[in-house]
């Protein structure tokens, strides 16, 4: 058995007492564990066809027609000008009668449109289009590496392409789409990472190693970069980067205890305490600052010069530029915290998970066609009714596969639902609106996909099961992806007569 951690002394009765000799705790039998992390399938080559054809069909469907309507809609009123100042003086305009409340990361990434295709609504809108595309392929990934089925990955991969809320938003110029890739991005390499860790700790205990070192973590590192860009896009990813770090302490005990170490808890703080400090809270608040270079720099940035004219404040040992930034953010935390304005399109999160209130982002007045009829071209960003009808039912079935079979893949995904959604409560006064799920919506779908996986059944299931459940799933994938078409001419503002316009308005609270 291999050697990790030491074990009770043995003495030897003709000398003196001898050294601890280390051993380990048994582990338990891999039969008799239902939190097993599963591996991945052989099947590297078809995973990554699967994930080109739909990230190509994804920026196929979220490029066509996307420079459509020409002019700024809904909030696109606040980035793209602001991403184009950016490119002229690198800091958003300190213009006195409007406010900059979000970091500049998402701008910036806004601005790359416009730097590369011009100020049109082309430009700002195409980094959208591929983040979008981009998210699609992370979640096949990270739902075949969290369930070790390609078929589940596929699933979770097609339902997010269909989904008519992150399809909108793939095609508009707002923040959110960026803070859920950087936010799947993330957690997909702490994924990675758990696995790592769980390999190296089992190979350690295969040779008998009496104790080491992990060593660098390049994966966690990378998380903790990625998670600091989510909350230089927006704040709300601060509860992501919060939960999941907790996560992955946890993840690391149960190496150490799956490899038998007799006190995991104790060699889990030893031996990744220190290094989670770093990867998951020095580098993402380094990360969050870099975003801010540009504001640095700037004489004329917003709030730059506040502690130059406000001398007598607290730890005036703080360089002056860094007691700006600060005071800046708590006067952001303040507008945030007090948004509580009344909006046509507001709506609270128990409504988001069966998208009760949309949010009209583009309706012309006074259209007609050729007769002289009604012409109605509308865009909607409301998720895939079929898709998100099924969210709360999936949630429940999520928290039966954690109590009842401990299930590794259910974990990581109501972890992700409880940051992104949960968290949200906290404060319900305050102004919000449905495009909030982003950064969650893709663990709504994951859990939607861990709950066709169960409808497939186990492999160990007869054939007639596995046949009538692949059924079952195969046609709940395509009714979604049916929907998504009947929805589509009010995703992308296509003429409507009145009575196709109202056929798509299922509830009255979508009007």
């Amino acid at each position: 058995m291999a050697v990790l951690a030491p074990g009770r002394a043995e003495h030897d009765p003709q000398g003196p007492p001898r050294r601890p000799v280390p051993r380990l705790r048994r582990p338990p039998s891999p039969a008799r564990r239902r939190d097993v992390v599963p591996p991945l399938p052989d099947d590297r080559r078809t995973a990554w066809t699967i994930a080109a054809v739909l990230g190509a069909l994804a920026l196929t469907l979220r490029l066509w027609g996307i420079g459509y309507p020409r002019e700024l809609v809904f909030d696109e009123a606040y980035y793209p000008p602001e991403a184009r100042e950016l490119l002229t003086w690198g800091f958003e305009y300190n213009r006195g009668y409007s406010f900059i409340v979000h970091p500049p990361l998402g701008k910036w990434l806004i601005a790359l449109g416009e730097q590369v295709f011009g100020y049109d609504s082309f430009g700002w809108r195409f980094p959208s289009a591929v983040a979008g595309s981009l998210a699609v392929v992370l979640l096949f990934r990270l739902a075949r590496r969290l369930t070790g089925s390609t078929l589940v990955g596929l699933f979770a991969g097609v339902l997010l392409l269909v989904d008519g809320l992150q399809f909108t938003l793939s095609r508009i110029g707002l923040l959110d789409i960026f803070l859920q890739v950087f936010v799947l991005a993330a957690v997909s390499c702490l994924v990675v990472d758990r696995d790592v860790v769980r390999a190296r700790v089992r190979a350690a205990a295969e040779v008998g190693a009496t104790g080491f070192r992990l060593g660098p973590r390049g994966w966690r590192i990378a998380a903790g970069v990625l998670f600091g860009c989510a909350c230089a896009v927006k704040w709300s990813g601060v509860w992501f980067l919060a939960f999941f770090a907790v996560l992955s302490l946890f993840w690391d005990r149960a190496a150490w205890r799956a490899a038998g170490v007799p006190r995991p808890t104790r060699t889990a703080a030893r031996r990744g305490l220190p290094g989670a400090l770093w990867a998951l809270a020095a580098v993402p608040v380094l990360t969050y600052l870099a975003s801010f270079t540009g504001w640095f720099l700037g004489e004329t940035s917003q709030g730059r010069a506040w502690a130059q004219r406000n001398p007598e404040t607290a730890f005036p040992w703080v360089p002056d530029a860094l007691r700006s930034l600060w005071h800046e953010h708590a006067e952001w935390l303040r507008f945030h915290n007090g948004l509580s304005s009344p909006h046509p399109w507001e709506s609270g999160p128990w409504s988001w998970l069966v998208t009760g209130r949309p949010i009209l982002l583009w309706n012309p007045q006074g259209l007609v066609d050729a007769d002289g009829e009604q012409v109605i071209r509308y865009i909607l960003m409301v998720g895939t009714p079929t898709l998100w009808f099924l969210f709360a039912p999936a949630a429940i079935w999520l928290v039966w596969r954690i109590v009842a079979r401990r299930d590794p893949a259910a974990v990581p995904v109501a972890v992700g639902i409880a940051a992104g959604w949960l968290t949200w409560f906290l404060n319900l006064e305050r102004t919000m609106f449905l495009f909030y799920m982003a950064p969650v919506m893709p663990f709504f779908v994951l859990a939607v996909a861990l709950l066709l996986q169960d409808v497939v059944g186990r492999p160990g299931a007869g054939e007639w099961r596995r046949r009538v459940g692949l059924a079952a799933a195969c046609g709940y994938v395509a009714i979604v992806a049916a929907t998504f078409a009947f929805f589509w001419p009010v995703l992308t503002g296509q003429p409507l007569s009145y009575a196709e316009w109202a056929q798509r308005m299922w509830f009255p609270s979508w009007f």
